[in-house]
């Protein structure tokens, strides 16, 4: 029988949470264990943040060669190297992966195990390491920082069709001839662009009637507008019937849009239909841990699960689903358990960024949810046409939209729609975390020119 080894902290998983939070407690004095099934970073390194945006900037220097002329800059044509791109963004990956590790593996009273945890007990789990042997760990306090992984959808056919999820489609060698992607998302949409890019034809099929359902309707219907002005075939309001492979080697995928059935046929298919929680895998109910409907692992606004001194923390406990939401998840459980803080998720302003090009930066409400609460506001809404720096650059797609409060003059949420839009986005995010009116923006002076000036023009745009 093995023997049981005890610590006083024990964190599954090494994402952007799992493992701050691992040196935060050996460093505070906790003997912790931090246990990882594969590779330090999580997903936002290994197959999320780092790699995808890594090839976005490849796909958007392709973009700009192509359109060289338009600024007077004659280049001679355009080919991709699609394993250089690759070989590029596994550069990266490394580089960022094996720093973290390096800090991990360095800190005094952190044991680090890489093998796959499983509960037998509340406080207990067994670590089945990548050699096949066996620990067994337990802890006062447990941190679950597992994420989730691709969700395939249920489709006929789908088990006999070679497929695409976001992390392997990065690791092809060559352009596809055409995309298929099913899904209408972000994780769709920045592959679909990046791919069209690179030089491939890309079809969406999204079975909503729009793209990025959760966005207000004029913000979803310009990023279709945008992708199909890049010759990307978008199809919305279409389902998929079923798939298989043509006599021709082909993916037959057969949608279904207005009742009429139709076959679209790609030499790749790229399934993006979200995402699903990797607390399956962790035997939860032996532990007693309480998972919603969909899967994820239930918390309160301290991050504790039903199990007194067991915690989720990053994508596992479900939504939102961004890195920077897994790395805050540390600092509150850094504040509250190591400096003696009271730090909650209640009420945190959650930004976010499509990196699609123009990029969707987004905080707070959309104006549809702000008439859902049954707020009285104001839109400030301003093309991005009419912004100096946007028109110098030759980068006019898109808009800037707030929501203001129209009784407190306090922004709820913004939409930037444009060239550099998280970053723009990002300073409307400062101006409602200081409580600013929205006034303070309008007369505040900025640099000229630069896109942060524009915010002048958005407010008075309100109040014409």
């Amino acid at each position: 029988m093995v023997a049981e080894t005890h610590y006083d902290a024990l964190v599954i998983g090494a994402g952007q949470a799992g493992g701050p939070l691992s040196t935060a407690l050996a460093g505070a004095g906790y003997k912790t264990a931090l246990i990882e099934r594969e590779h330090i970073g999580g997903t936002c390194i290994n197959e999320g943040c780092t790699p995808t945006k890594t090839m976005v900037a490849s796909a958007r220097v392709a973009y700009l060669a192509r359109r060289g002329a338009d600024y007077g800059v004659h280049t001679g044509p355009i080919s991709i190297d699609l394993a250089i791109v690759r070989e590029r963004k596994r550069a990266i990956v490394d580089s960022f992966r094996n720093g973290s590790q390096h800090q991990i593996e360095s800190t005094k009273g952190l044991d680090l195990l890489f093998g796959e945890a499983k509960f037998t007990a509340p406080k207990t789990v067994e670590v089945r390491l990548k050699d096949g042997e066996t620990h067994t760990l337990s802890a006062d306090r447990i941190f679950i920082n597992v994420g989730m992984r691709p969700a395939k959808p249920t489709l006929e056919g789908i088990e006999g069709v070679p497929s695409l999820d976001s992390t392997s489609i990065m690791e092809l060698e060559a352009v596809p001839d055409h995309l298929l992607i099913i899904g209408g998302g972000y994780i769709s949409l920045e592959f679909a662009q990046m791919f069209r890019r690179f030089g491939a034809a890309v079809t969406i099929v999204q079975r909503g009637s729009h793209l990025l359902a959760r966005e207000d309707d004029d913000v979803s219907e310009e990023v279709a507008n945008i992708l199909r002005t890049d010759s990307i075939e978008v199809l919305l309001d279409t389902s998929t019937v079923r798939v298989a492979t043509s006599a021709s080697g082909t993916i037959a995928l057969t949608v279904k849009t207005s009742g009429v059935e139709r076959t679209l046929h790609g030499s790749h298919l790229l399934l993006a239909t979200g995402r699903t929680s990797n607390a399956d895998q962790l035997n939860a109910a032996v532990a007693g841990i309480a998972l919603d409907a969909h899967g994820a692992i239930k918390v309160n606004d301290k991050l504790e699960t039903n199990v007194s001194g067991i915690y989720a923390l990053g994508d596992v406990k479900g939504g939102p689903a961004f890195t920077h939401i897994s790395y805050d998840d540390f600092r509150i459980i850094r504040t509250n358990l190591i400096e003696g803080g009271d730090a909650s998720i209640k009420d945190r302003l959650v930004p976010y960024t499509v990196f699609i090009d123009p990029q969707l930066g987004r905080v707070g409400l959309t104006e549809a949810e702000a008439h859902q609460q049954g707020r009285k506001v104001r839109v400030a809404k301003l093309p991005m046409t009419h912004v100096a720096r946007a028109i110098e650059m030759d980068e006019t797609r898109g808009f800037m939209k707030v929501i203001v409060d129209a009784e407190t003059g306090m922004i709820l949420g913004a939409a930037v729609l444009g060239i550099e839009g998280g970053e723009v986005c990002s300073i409307l995010q400062v101006a409602m975390m200081g409580n600013l009116h929205y006034k303070t923006l309008q007369e505040a002076v900025f640099a000229h020119p630069t896109l942060a000036e524009s915010l002048n023009n958005l407010f008075m745009a309100m109040d014409k």
